[in-house]
């Protein structure tokens, strides 16, 4: 009954004429936006301050793992047996499983060699290790670089395949899955993946595979990586920041507690017989490596983390190939949670509490919410509240829940602590792609399946190197003006102007407005007979 009493004012606003048509204005927004604004916002403000708070536990809750770890030094690695092979006579090599390497690369012109090289540099007896080169490049020169340099090692010894399709079905997930299909992979005991611009040192699979080989339960053994690009420029900064708190507080938080966490896609040994058991490689979702990882977890397998071994690899450098990359982070899990929520629940082989921890902790809360919630408490909730002064956001809301995160998110890069402020403005940057990318991967709506490859260019030296501005000239201009995240930052700023400028004058004229609206009908009680009132009774 209050909206259409509000309608009814705004029409009769509009069809009476006046003088002052600013005053009428004025008029109206009030009129509209108390019935009908305020409480649609409060209820906004209500959802995302309770999901600000599931956040905020989770990171608390992360954090005190971590630093319980540390102080008691309680590392996951310690929790598993390891021991060095011991060469046998009788034996021989054969002593050694068998290990697959797969590199996976699509048109790598910049890091193909450093990617075949650091393949072929693994040390581990010659006749028990083979590598694979999973080219699905378009470019037929590149094609052409890859297959020789791969020719280049086998004439040095080197057990290498060079493997190609006739088309690119499945992506990533397809190279791997038709890789897995030649009798030589198949007799691997382990495979390790590494994507084509990471560089594993040369011992990477004599401090890896004793955990697998000692440990039955062991699936996978997930390294940590290392950015050689870090310095680029700011945003490799700001996201130097979100990942190594990824890496020192999510995956090990995962590994120690549940021995579950999700595989990186990269820089990680699968066990061969959990890799069969889960199912394999699968297109389904554009996170083919989560999708494994919980299917293995969900057939028993436990996860190793190791922060300890580090493989270095590139950091995008332009916002264009990051934007797409996250496109993909953010979109792909949130369509693997709608594919596997159900499997999840139902599935007999692990505890309620690991269930649990993979719906709501995993998936809901760090790869839902997290999206969620910094877009529409800080970029619509908190805007809105100055317009719709009904509406106010509690301190704790606004101010001591963000900063605890923020803080708690930052540790993890020391060195860049200074840059936090930057970090914060980054990360709301990029809150309305990362939310829009996890509402399209919960609907499956129009590029669920998107699927571009994050452009590279061979470490911070070649990537300031003139190569990269080969194509600058004929941009597109859609490609450098993001209309959308442009609109949302006029009214951000809008937005804070408006606050900064008249924040006490509008707080006092509503709270003005609030004792003449009590007068006002103290008075026409009064007026109309019903009850006589003292002055003390007005004021009580």
């Amino acid at each position: 009954m209050g909206k259409l009493s509000a309608i009814g004012v705004i029409i009769e606003s509009f069809t009476s004429g006046g003088d002052d048509i600013i005053g009428k204005i004025v008029e109206i927004w009030v009129q509209f936006r108390v019935p009908v604004l305020a409480p649609l916002l409060r209820i906004l403000m209500y959802v995302s301050l309770a999901m600000s708070v599931m956040l905020f536990v989770e990171k608390v809750y992360m954090s005190v793992v971590v630093g319980f770890n540390c102080l008691f030094g309680r590392k996951t690695e310690k929790r598993y047996k390891w021991e060095e092979f011991k060469d046998d006579v009788e034996l021989g090599s054969s002593v050694y499983p068998l290990v697959l390497i797969q590199v996976p690369m699509f048109n790598e012109r910049e890091v193909y060699q450093l990617s075949i090289g650091a393949a072929c540099g693994l040390s581990w007896p010659s006749d028990r290790i083979v590598i694979q080169v999973l080219d699905d490049s378009t470019d037929p020169v590149i094609k052409d670089m890859v297959k020789v340099e791969c020719e280049k090692w086998a004439s040095k010894g080197t057990n290498i395949h060079y493997q190609v399709r006739d088309n690119r079905k499945g992506y990533k997930a397809g190279a791997l899955k038709e890789g897995l299909k030649h009798q030589y992979a198949n007799e691997c005991d382990y495979v390790a993946i590494f994507d084509a611009d990471f560089q594993p040192e040369p011992d990477f699979l004599w401090k890896t595979i004793p955990f697998l080989h000692h440990n039955s339960e062991l699936g996978l053994v997930q390294a940590r990586w290392k950015f050689v690009n870090s310095d680029e420029c700011l945003m490799t900064r700001m996201q130097e920041m979100s990942l190594n708190y990824h890496f020192k507080v999510e995956q090990e938080v995962g590994s120690s507690t549940h021995a579950f966490f999700g595989f990186n896609g990269t820089a990680g040994v699968w066990r061969m017989a959990a890799l069969n058991e889960a199912g394999g490689w699968k297109d389904r979702t554009t996170v083919e490596d989560m999708d494994l990882a919980v299917r293995a977890s969900l057939k028993g397998w436990k996860f190793l983390y190791l922060g300890s071994i580090k493989v270095k690899n590139e950091l995008p450098s332009s916002l264009k190939a990051y934007r797409y990359q996250q496109h993909r982070w953010s979109c792909g899990p949130a369509n693997l949670f709608r594919k596997m929520i159900y499997e999840i629940m139902i599935n007999e082989k692990v505890t309620l509490w690991k269930k649990l921890h993979v719906i709501y902790s995993f998936f809901f809360v760090r790869k839902i919410v997290a999206h969620i919630v910094t877009f529409v408490l800080y970029c619509v909730v908190i805007p809105a509240s100055v317009w719709i002064p009904e509406v106010e956001v509690p301190t704790w809301g606004t101010i001591y829940i963000p900063t605890v995160i923020t803080i708690l998110n930052a540790v993890g890069t020391p060195r860049s602590f200074y840059l936090v402020v930057f970090w914060i403005v980054f990360e709301n940057v990029m809150a309305l792609h990362r939310t829009k990318a996890t509402f399209i991967g919960i609907l499956e709506a129009q590029r669920v399946n998107e699927w571009v490859v994050t452009e590279k260019h061979g470490g911070a030296s070649k990537a300031k190197t003139p190569t990269r501005q080969h194509g600058r000239l004929g941009f597109k201009l859609s490609e450098r003006i993001l209309m959308l995240e442009l609109c949302v930052g006029i009214i951000l700023f809008v937005s804070g102007c408006y606050d900064l400028a008249f924040e006490k004058k509008s707080t006092n004229e509503h709270k003005k407005g609030q004792r003449m609206k009590k007068t006002l009908g103290v008075a026409s009680r009064t007026s109309n007979g019903a009850q006589m009132y003292t002055p003390s009774m007005v004021k009580a």
